[in-house]
């Protein structure tokens, strides 16, 4: 059985949360995540993409961001560029909770907008 997410979100939203609070990656997002920003220039496009993965992520689990934390959803992308998930603390265990076996994800962006697709396999 699979369970699905989705989150698509405008870019000028994070950028302008971004502007307005200067904690706002720390608080979201890991060391390893804000370590890749930095690499790709902090492009507001790749943390908007970011922050939708966690969105459709909670949608996944059918919690919305209950009972973990942002930060327990991270980010990151292989040499390629693939974006992958890595689970902590929460968001693990309720991922094992649930019995899911595998996660998958899919990042794309406008100009305007992200889009995040995330895809969780049972047993």
């Amino acid at each position: 059985m699979l369970e699905s997410g989705v989150d698509i979100l405008e870019i000028a939203r994070i950028d302008a949360l971004i502007q307005k609070n200067p904690r706002f990656l720390q608080r979201f997002f890991t060391e390893n995540e804000r370590e890749l920003f930095e690499k790709r220039q902090n492009r507001v496009e790749t943390i908007a993409g970011s922050f939708a993965v966690k969105e459709a992520v909670s949608k996944v689990f059918g919690t919305g961001i209950r009972g973990f934390e942002f930060r327990d959803i991270e980010v990151l992308r292989d040499a390629l560029g693939k974006p992958y998930v890595v689970l902590h603390n929460d968001a693990l265990a309720l991922f094992n909770s649930k019995g899911f076996g595998a996660l998958s994800v899919s990042i794309s962006h406008s100009k305007n907008l992200a889009i995040a697709f995330a895809v969780a396999l049972k047993g």
